[in-house]
């Protein structure tokens, strides 16, 4: 037990001084646990200092610059004072603005001003922190004019949590008007926190320039720019950006890594992917969740999806968003069983699932046909967790239903939805009835398609393939006249592989590769010995009323075929192809996909539009269920 004795001849002077310095209640700000902090609270009460008001307010600062302090405890702290001085006001202030009540540090502001207590620089920066976390506009406007009223308006603290406060409350002509008025005091937060505000507003010609204009640079100055091109689909430009940064020898920090991360995960491209995760282990970055929940995804998305599972294991800490995230990658992989089990897993771990959970969930059941377990999670979902359904849980349902063969119990599902059902959750149904045939019922949803969003050319397509699939070739061309006059031309497919330090682009019938000849050469030959392994052309899926044969020219350059034709030149014998697609694949291009994995002898790892497919060995991995 704590026992004290205090030292003669001046005790209270002694004791006083040995709280101060000790290092459970340092003079200088720093953080601490909670338990050091009621050590400290302890020793005070102990040392009969509790009335102490430095002392107490000291204390409230420790918990202060907890990440999340202790609200009810710091309030209790805070009520004991007879007249809470600026300083503990302060403290108080910024507890409240890292709670879950923000906005109370408002009203403990204008607690303050009615006791006629005078405000600091330091009151401003807590405030603006606490209207940003609450988005509270109109307050941090009349603290903004107080902060003028106090003559704090050249303060270049406030200024920067003036800035920030109205970039997270999405004002960006507040910012660019605060950030104005203060030339003669920018710091380099001051330019951060403004760049930081334009690439939340998407803008990131502008965030350009400005990071151009910025006097001094910093790693926050990059990551933000990182983060900006991957937000807002720029995907190739935060990758050249890194380049960029890593060929200057400048600093990296954990954003940046994760942004790129995702990019390369978008992209498909592994060999980035892997080069960013040897240099996070070579500049000893730990494993944060945060690092280590973009890596899943990342070699997930890229098809490496054994590797995820080994990241996943071998993380000591997870968060929801880790479960989440592999989750949804072996669903998306067709490892629904897996996916289902990790669940499972998943809730006995005590997470409570949230509304994307569900979405791998459901996407899983949907891919790999589990129609039983796809109805009993969709009831789960609302029944036990109180998850109202979603319109992608709609469409994992309608996808699942639709394509086992229950289209009437999918289109039973739509006319029951508490919500209008959107257009890709009519499209989805309208590829059940392509599949199955329902000719009449697809022919009337693709109709209304049209008229929901005339400016769609997915709903024109598949409203083409249905009238093609029943040879109805007027019917084709008045649809493709129609798309013509509205000027909605088919998104162009294309196929990416990574190679040779290069990541290689194709199209259909692509002539503008460096190598065009040779991978034309090796398209030859992949006919000819896929043809002797008993291949024949499926040309259904060519809508245009002309000729077989001229049908079997066109499907035989799609993009994909001509991206495994220069995996096949420039890999080594053995080496997996693999090949990011951003349409779904064919019915004659995966088949196709399988002959060759089996006649030359390679894996095959495609990720379309919807999956992964892994060709090995003349099968795929959706057991053609896609």
């Amino acid at each position: 037990m704590f026992a004290y004795k205090p030292k003669p001849p001046k005790p209270l002077l002694s004791v006083r001084h040995k709280v101060i310095c000790d290092p459970l209640l340092p003079s200088t700000p720093t953080f601490r646990s909670l338990n050091q902090t009621k050590q400290s609270h302890a020793r005070i009460i102990v040392s009969g200092l509790a009335r102490d008001a430095k002392l107490m307010a000291h204390l409230l600062l420790s918990l202060a610059l907890s990440p999340s302090p202790p609200l009810h405890y710091s309030l209790s702290i805070y009520n004991h004072f007879n007249y809470p001085s600026v300083f503990a006001t302060n403290n108080m202030i910024r507890c409240f603005a890292k709670s879950h009540s923000p906005r109370q540090s408002v009203v403990l502001y204008s607690s303050m001003l009615r006791r006629y207590a005078k405000p600091n620089n330091h009151t401003f920066t807590f405030l603006f922190q606490a209207c940003s976390e609450a988005l509270a506009v109109e307050e941090g406007a009349q603290i903004h004019a107080h902060v003028l009223k106090f003559g704090f308006g050249a303060d270049l603290f406030i200024r920067n949590a003036l800035l920030n406060f109205y970039s997270a409350c999405f004002r960006l002509e507040c910012s660019r008007k605060v950030f104005e008025e203060s030339l003669g005091s920018r710091d380099l937060v001051t330019w951060n926190t403004m760049l930081a505000c334009v690439v939340r507003d998407g803008q990131m010609g502008v965030a350009e320039k400005l990071f151009d204009e910025m006097p001094r640079r910093d790693v926050i100055s990059c990551s933000t720019m990182i983060t900006g091109y991957v937000q807002n689909g720029n995907l190739e430009e935060a990758l050249e950006f890194f380049r960029d940064v890593r060929e200057k020898g400048l600093r990296v920090n954990e954003a940046m890594l994760v942004s790129v991360l995702s990019a390369s995960a978008q992209l498909g491209l592994l060999e980035h992917g892997r080069f960013v995760h040897s240099l996070a282990e070579s500049l000893n970055f730990p494993m944060t969740t945060s690092l280590g929940t973009s890596l899943i995804d990342m070699y997930a998305k890229c098809g490496c999806i054994e590797q995820s599972k080994i990241l996943f294991n071998n993380m000591r800490q997870k968060d929801i968003w880790t479960w989440n995230v592999m989750i949804c990658g072996l669903a998306t992989h067709g490892l629904a069983k897996e996916a289902l089990a990790l669940f499972e897993r998943f809730l006995n771990k005590g997470f409570a699932p949230a509304t994307v959970t569900f979405i791998g969930v459901l996407s899983a059941c949907s891919r790999a046909g589990l129609v039983r377990e796809g109805r009993h999670y969709f009831k789960l979902m609302k029944e036990n967790y109180g998850i109202q359904p979603e319109m992608e849980h709609y469409g994992c349902m309608v996808d699942l239903l639709g394509r086992t063969g229950f289209v009437d119990e999918a289109v039973e599902l739509i006319e029951k939805m508490q919500v209008s059902p959107d257009p890709v959750l009519w499209a989805t149904l309208l590829g059940a009835c392509k599949i199955h045939g329902f000719s009449e019922l697809g022919e009337e949803i693709g109709s209304k398609l049209i008229q929901l969003d005339p400016t769609h050319s997915g709903h024109y397509v598949q409203l083409s393939t249905v009238y093609a699939k029943a040879k109805k070739w007027e019917e084709v061309i008045r649809v493709r006249r129609l798309m013509s006059e509205r000027n909605t031309n088919k998104a162009a497919g294309w196929s990416l592989i990574e190679a040779q330090g290069k990541v290689h682009k194709f199209v259909a019938g692509d002539r503008d590769h460096e190598s065009f000849k040779e991978i034309h050469k090796m398209l030859e030959t992949i006919g000819t010995r896929i043809a002797e392994a008993g291949y024949s052309p499926n040309i259904s899926s060519v809508l245009h009323d002309i000729g077989d044969e001229e049908k079997e020219i066109v499907i035989k350059e799609h993009s994909e075929r001509l991206a495994i034709a220069l995996g096949l030149l420039v890999t080594p014998y053995g080496d997996c192809i693999r090949v990011v697609k951003n349409l779904r694949v064919c019915e004659d291009c995966h088949e196709v996909s399988k002959i060759i994995s089996k006649v030359f002898e390679r894996e095959i790892i495609v990720r379309d539009g919807s999956r992964f497919h892994h060709f090995k060995e003349g099968t795929c991995s959706c057991h053609d269920f896609w």
